[in-house]
């Protein structure tokens, strides 16, 4: 067989990578190969369309292995994550039944949101009744001004159960920076009250309280490598601060949990996790702490809200799919994955369920947790990685220059960058350069979805001295509008006129091209929920145009070739004579004189989809 494999490899000589892209560059007959297949992301560098053994040359992150410094492959020898369901605290005696339920279900860690005028030992006993706090992950959301007391009622609990603290896992989320990026509030003087918690969880070993919540600039559209970037600056100014008033490096880095989103672009958030890892292990190792685990990063990680949408809402469900499959393979400690419906509706038992499964499924049928960092020696994970870790580093070195993450927080600086990436996502959603399938790509033509539409914003827990809300921000807040917020609002609005404009496909022509361009056509204007009627093609354009207007059409679209257009167009634009919109599908050479003749509604692959039809519902009284 040895002979046979050698053989095998001899009679085949090597490939180049020069005469692998002189083979494309041939196929792609004479287009550049870097204008057609490399591909612009938005995380500052470019992404080749294959990668090479010799791309991986002088990488550091080839050499290292699970478990061992600087933590590239993962923190530990093992790739077991916990399953992580969170539970909205409205009734504690409720949600301890919801939490010994879930348990029964594959659950294995557990996050809880408490109000902070709602902590007390009383309602966590009642919270905490049945559950062993040494054999499941406990996680714990309340205002920061109450942290420090809900960790003495759990350490105090736990003693009272005669349970050893020392076997008990879990987090209290101490976000010292949540009022100046949620709220527009500055936070300057939030030390003590880190040192506060971290003096009160010296009873509780293994609870991380210290906070980076990077999920939420994954939520505001940020791009990968920035909320990696803000991340580690984030989790230095928890360090730089807390070492500067006296803790040792050590005891502040171990208390430090990190707190990820997960976006779809599925192999950049491989490349993600691993560079976080990576670079963070780095800070911490500046440091100079006693114990080199001190550098490992503790990583929960959440699929995103950023692109959840509203319309054809199952979609979802493959969407939150590979991100959980990206942080399982890039090997971080815990996963929540949001149930498909959460952003119209209190997530009920089926979609709770659901979300549960989908990971039990990388487990159990998968096997994704028997293999530790899969994604080892993948060229374009590899190369990723390094790619990312190099303009995250650029950001939070950056960050740091100008301050730290804490001063350009409280000066709305960093609300304001996430806020442009958010900006500049929603516009290329609105061109389609993002794609959202079911909401500005290939949307479910029928569906309607108002009266599913159930959730309402929520209140903000968090009060003044005075007992009122938090009032005006001072400072820019993040924009956390969803990717599809804008085309679902356009959708909604012509669902909540009561009316339903009709595009009709006035096909003609060369059969291909109409056809195309019908399709197209109709994926367009069911983007803002028009009805729209295809046809399989008309002899004259006069035909098409009487078919049209008989069927009630708002909107008749020319569908054939650029070259027919210079003949079709006006002939059916004169016969029209005004009854309804005219548009022609596509961008043919002939459009300036088309122009010229009053025809001025062009709709193609490079049109602002969301634009356009806005301008449409205007005209239709929408």
């Amino acid at each position: 067989m040895a002979e046979q494999k050698e053989k095998l490899f001899s009679e085949f000589e090597p490939v180049s990578t020069e005469a692998w892209i002189a083979k494309i560059t041939a196929d792609l007959k004479g287009v550049p190969f870097e204008k057609k297949l490399v591909w612009k992301t938005g995380e500052g560098f470019n992404a080749n369309p294959f990668y090479r053994l010799e791309d991986l040359e002088g990488l550091k992150t080839t050499t290292a292995l699970p478990g061992e410094f600087p933590y590239v492959r993962g923190t530990k020898k093992d790739n077991d994550w916990k399953v992580r369901q969170n539970i909205e605290v409205t009734c504690f005696k409720a949600a301890n039944e919801k939490a010994l339920d879930i348990l029964n279900k594959g659950v294995t860690s557990l996050g809880f949101i408490i109000k902070g005028d709602e902590v007390s030992a009383e309602n966590i006993a009642t919270l905490l009744e049945g559950i062993c706090p040494a054999s499941v992950e406990l996680n714990f959301n309340t205002c920061n001004c109450k942290a420090a007391k809900l960790i003495e009622i759990l350490a105090a609990y736990y003693a009272s159960k005669g349970v050893d603290a020392a076997k008990c896992e879990g987090s209290v989320n101490f976000d010292p920076f949540k009022k100046p990026l949620i709220k527009g509030h500055k936070n300057e003087n939030w030390v003590e009250g880190a040192k506060a918690v971290l003096e009160a969880a010296k009873a509780l070993p293994n609870y991380k309280v210290l906070a980076v919540n990077a999920f939420l600039f994954n939520n505001a559209g940020a791009y990968i490598a920035q909320e990696l970037g803000y991340a580690l600056a984030w989790g230095n100014e928890l360090l730089a601060k807390l070492t500067d008033a006296g803790c040792s490096v050590d005891e502040v880095a171990k208390r430090i949990k990190f707190n990820f989103g997960i976006s779809s672009n599925y192999f950049m958030e491989i490349a993600k996790f691993r560079a976080a890892r990576w670079l963070w292990a780095e800070i911490v190792a500046a440091y100079k702490p006693a114990c080199e685990c001190a550098c490992k990063m503790a990583v929960h990680a959440q699929t995103s809200k950023w692109n959840m949408t509203i319309y054809d809402a199952h979609v979802n469900l493959l969407r939150s799919q590979t991100e959980a499959m990206s942080a399982a393979i890039a090997g971080v400690d815990s996963i929540t994955v949001r149930p498909f419906d959460e952003a119209f509706e209190t997530p009920d038992d089926f979609s709770e369920r659901i979300a549960r499964n989908q990971q039990l499924l990388l487990k159990e049928e998968s096997h994704f947790d028997k293999v530790v960092d899969p994604a080892a020696g993948s060229y374009t994970v590899e190369v990723f990685t390094n790619s990312i870790a190099d303009v995250a580093w650029k950001l939070f070195l950056e960050t740091e220059e100008k301050g730290g993450f804490g001063a350009q927080a409280n000066a709305g600086e960093i609300q304001a960058a996430v806020n442009a990436s958010n900006e500049a996502r929603h516009k290329a959603v609105a061109t389609r350069r993002e794609t959202l399938l079911g909401t500005n790509q290939f949307p479910n033509f029928t569906e309607v979805a108002a009266e599913k539409i159930k959730k309402e914003e929520g209140a903000c827990c968090c009060q003044n001295k005075e007992g009122h809300s938090c009032g005006e921000p001072e400072i820019a807040t993040l924009n956390f509008a969803r990717g599809g917020s804008q085309f679902e609002a356009l959708r909604l609005a012509t669902e909540k006129s009561g009316k339903t404009p009709k595009a009709f496909m006035l096909t003609i022509g060369n059969l291909a091209m109409r056809l195309a361009r019908s399709q197209f056509s109709c994926n367009f204007f069911a983007c803002a929920g028009y009805k729209t009627i295809d046809n399989l093609g008309f002899d004259t354009v006069e035909a098409g145009v009487e078919a049209a207007v008989k069927a009630g059409a708002d909107i008749v679209v020319l569908c054939s070739s650029d070259d027919e257009y210079a003949e079709l167009a006006p002939a059916a634009f004169k016969a029209l004579n005004g009854r309804a919109q005219f548009v022609v599908a596509g961008a043919p050479a002939c459009m300036e004189d088309l122009k010229a003749q009053g025809i001025d509604q062009f709709i193609n692959v490079k049109s602002n989809v969301l634009e356009t039809l806005q301008a449409f519902n205007a005209k239709l009284g929408i």
